[in-house]
């Protein structure tokens, strides 16, 4: 196992750093200090650029026609070239695009089980399956995770993991930031993201990248490699390969308890004793295929993804004296000891933890104690005097394929069919932790399998378009229609079985399972399906040369609850070839996942100030329906937005207004608590888990929310500085109101968080710059304030400020082939201000900050394109 060491000395005050920081700082001064000399380029040579610009960058979101630019659609997109998206410092594609889409919004995960091996992102406030993922036009298929911790806007919620993708294998990415369920289906509700794939038939990549925090500790190291290659005289295939590892980082103090037992005299107390920071990722790998052949009347086409990584990280401290269930389970006035042989008559002695007025005794007094046990009295704190720290991690491996035909009948219909399977399977581990209940026989070197989930998609899809000539429009009626069939299917794989057990101490008050994350038992284990069709058609024309209409309906039926029908509406005017209005209406829906509908697990949460055993249960669980669980039912939404477009003299700016309501949304349920007698009725009726549970959350259908804001994006093309230059505005405000609950399952606390977690406002502003062979890029981003329920506590409030920060890179690419970067996130090293509750888990920063807590990243990067 290996042990997280905090690293005091500050990177920013070592000679490297210092002249990384201050070069970057100085690039780009002289870049704004060029700029505020320079007078503009003349509006026709900007024109230009523009127009060139504007005739690459096309999406084919939003519409099932010809694909539209930025400035051309009539709803909201942002076209991020491949290699922009590439180029950003971060490794993760989820950083990059919380970087490049200011409604996107995604954290460190440092505690919170299985979402710290996915990490859940937001687009425009809502959870992550609320956002419909495509690659190359075909759906993305879900993770394994189901974000059980997810800070109560991501609670229960289950998306796709698109970490998994090789940034240098994207051609482009677009975010369709409007509901789209009518065209697209399930999930699309706040918006469409598409990673389009690269189609190279010759040629190629090989490039390195290291970085590491200012603080000295996260050191990242990536290296990929691209190649194109011909498929037969009319094809492609193009491979990309990625391999990453990552450093953990620790901004962490010692925790008041910790300390307050190591004072006492108890040894083997760390320092830090619980780890707040990025987790330890092994062996990220990645690979992408994407190939094509074009026949005479038919191609044919694939694309397909294998990757696995390792992601390691630190769950909450076990204190010695007050670990309920391990350690002493009277609030730690006295020890918990274990009668190993209840047959003969030998009376384990009581052992005081603390004096008459609540004191640690000091350790040397409990010794004593200890050491005059009979050999048949056990506690654990013999084999942990300095109390614990469980690590918790996950072994994730990805894989899927694509492959479809398509062409054209006569010469009107055109026709694409196509199937794919994707799998995303999660192996759990646990070290250094132990299963109480089964006293001192513990696995090897305290190590645990709790068990896994594997989430397995197929999809058949059969689309036809074509246009007609109707004589009542300016242009023709362009027509698209087809069918869909897919299955999901969500395993749980039990434990071994010491993660699970229920030992023979558990009648004398010992928890059971893998303390912090207990193993899937056989009971829970097992495979949940269910399948659906749909059908859909999509018309859209000119109605004048100035004013296009568009409409979607689309009806999906789902074997487990029945069927939904949605629809879309779309329109825009252009007023002057410059400036347009746009806007849109529609009605979604998100499926329950079988995951949400089937999945359990108990893991310890921090509950009022203590650490207790909590069972997130299926609604079906007969335990969960004891306290009112039901079935799940579909989301259901309505969407409206209103936009402003205007394209001019090298200037291109977006504004768009959206309302996004949404009902019966689906969450995890505040915690009941187990009573004593509620325990004993259960366990009498056949759930002998009830046991060692004190809490209990379940999925339901609870709570409507309306989410509205703006999106603004400006962009302004030029030559200035002697070159290429580039200014770019982005930014999002956002709001989210709870309109209906039920109190008593959802909590004051959870509203709040739902309103007030993310940002109310996120933005950019940025400047890019290309002369010859050098290039310089700076980056300003704004974070609003920020609300944070630390620790899901519900009594210890953080109501973080806003914040700027700054991006730098310089570079150069010669002609060689050969590149070189040097740069910067977050130049001038900010954090939060410090958690003013760091002494309850030794966290020195609000956790949940929007734009982390690990403070500032120096990186370089090499590579040759050939």
């Amino acid at each position: 196992m290996n042990v997280i060491k905090k690293n005091n000395r500050r990177l920013a005050h070592t000679p490297l750093a210092h002249g990384v920081k201050w070069a970057l700082a100085i690039a780009a001064l002289s870049i704004a200090g060029v700029a505020a000399a320079q007078e503009q380029t003349p509006a026709s040579t900007t024109d230009q650029s523009q127009d060139a610009t504007t005739l690459e960058t096309v999406s084919v979101l939003g519409s099932r026609t010809k694909p539209r630019t930025e400035a051309s659609s009539a709803v909201p997109i942002d076209i991020l070239s491949g290699e922009e998206f590439h180029n950003q410092p971060s490794v993760d594609v989820l950083d990059k695009l919380r970087t490049l889409v200011p409604s996107f919004n995604v954290s460190t995960i440092p505690i919170d089980d299985a979402a710290s091996l996915v990490r859940p992102a937001n687009l425009r406030g809502l959870p992550p399956d609320n956002t419909l993922v495509l690659v190359n036009g075909k759906r993305r298929h879900r993770a394994a995770v189901i974000t059980f911790l997810g800070h109560g806007l991501s609670d229960g919620s289950q998306g796709p993991d698109i970490s998994v993708f090789p940034s240098l294998a994207l051609e482009q990415v677009e975010v369709l930031r409007d509901g789209a369920a009518a065209q697209y289906g399930s999930d699309a509700i706040a918006g469409v993201i598409n990673f389009g794939l690269k189609r190279l038939d010759h040629g190629g990549t090989v490039e390195a990248f290291g970085g590491e925090y200012y603080e000295g500790d996260g050191f990242t190291q990536q290296y990929s490699a691209q190649v194109g290659l011909p498929l037969t005289a009319n094809g492609f295939a193009t491979l990309t390969a990625e391999w990453r590892s990552a450093d953990p980082t620790s901004r962490s103090v010692q925790r008041d308890d910790a300390a307050a037992v190591a004072a006492a005299g108890y040894p083997d107390v760390r320092n830090p004793a619980q780890i707040w920071g990025s987790p330890e990722v092994h062996e990220d790998m990645k690979f992408v295929a994407n190939f094509g052949i074009s026949g005479e009347s038919v191609d044919f086409y694939g694309f397909g993804n294998y990757a696995k990584r390792d992601v390691e990280g630190g769950f909450y401290y076990r204190n010695p004296t007050t670990r309920s269930g391990v350690f002493s389970n009277d609030g730690g006035n006295t020890l918990l000891i274990g009668d190993l042989n209840t047959a003969n008559a030998v009376t384990c002695p009581t052992i005081a933890l603390r004096d008459g007025s609540g004191t640690l005794l000091p350790y040397a007094t409990v010794a004593a104690g200890l050491a005059a046990l009979p050999a048949e009295c056990f506690t654990f704190l013999s084999q942990f005097p300095g109390g614990f720290t469980p690590q918790f991690g996950g072994r994730m491996e990805d894989q899927s394929l694509v492959l479809g035909v398509k062409g054209v009948w006569g010469d009107s219909w055109h026709w694409d069919l196509s199937g794919s399977y994707g799998r995303n399977e999660i192996e759990f581990y646990m070290l250094n932790t132990i299963n109480a209940s089964m006293g001192p026989d513990q696995p090897g070197d305290n190590e645990f399998a709790p068990g896994g989930n594997t989430q397995t998609e197929t999809n058949f899809n059969f689309d036809l378009a074509r246009d007609f000539d109707t004589g009542f429009t300016s242009g023709p009626l362009s027509l698209a229609m087809g069918a869909e069939w897919r299955k999901e299917e969500f395993e749980i794989r039990a434990g071994d079985i010491s993660s699970y057990a229920i030992g023979p101490l558990v009648s004398q008050g010992f928890s059971l399972g893998s303390n912090g994350f207990n193993g899937f038992n056989p009971r829970t284990a097992g495979s949940h399906s269910r399948d659906n069709w749909a059908v859909y058609i999509d018309a859209e024309a000119p109605f004048t040369d100035k004013f296009r209409l568009a409409a979607a309906v689309r009806h999906e039926d789902f074997s487990d609850f029945g069927g939904t029908t949605n629809w879309k509406l779309t329109g825009r005017y252009d007023f002057t070839e410059s400036f347009a209005v746009r806007g849109a209406v529609s009605t979604g829906f998100r499926a329950p996942t079988p995951g949400q509908a089937n999945a359990e697990q108990v893991t310890t949460s921090f509950i009022n100030g203590q650490l207790r055993d909590t069972a997130v249960l299926s609604p079906n669980n007969p335990i969960a329906q004891f306290y009112g669980a039901e079935p799940l039912t579909p989301e259901e939404s309505k969407n409206a937005s209103l936009g402003l477009v205007w394209n001019s003299g090298g200037w291109l700016v977006t504004a768009d207004w959206y309302q996004i309501k949404t009902e019966d949304r689906i969450a995890l349920s505040t915690f009941f608590t187990v009573t004593d007698a509620d325990r004993a009725a259960l366990v009498a009726g056949g759930n002998p888990e009830a046991a060692s549970i004190s809490e209990v959350q379940f999925f339901v259908n609870d709570f409507d929310t309306t989410t509205s804001g703006v999106d603004l994006v400006a962009s302004y093309d030029s030559e200035h500085f002697g070159g290429k230059t580039t200014y770019s505005l982005a930014a999002n405000w956002n709001k989210t109101k709870v309109d209906d609950f039920t109190p008593g399952i959802i909590t004051p606390i959870r509203i709040k968080k739902l309103e007030e977690s993310l940002p109310s406002a996120k933005g950019y502003l940025s400047v890019n710059h290309q002369r010859e062979v050098f290039h310089a890029n700076v980056r300003v981003n704004y974070y609003g304030s920020f609300f944070e329920d630390h620790l899901d506590d519900g009594g210890l409030p953080i109501n973080g400020d806003s914040a700027v920060t700054v991006d730098a890179e310089i570079g150069w690419k010669l002609a060689s082939g050969l590149y070189f970067d040097l740069g910067a996130q977050n130049l001038f090293d900010k954090v939060p201000d410090d958690n003013p509750w760091a002494g309850i888990a030794g966290a020195k920063y609000p956790v949940h900050a929007p734009y982390g807590f690990t403070g500032g990243f120096y990186y370089a990067r090499v590579g040759w394109k050939f």
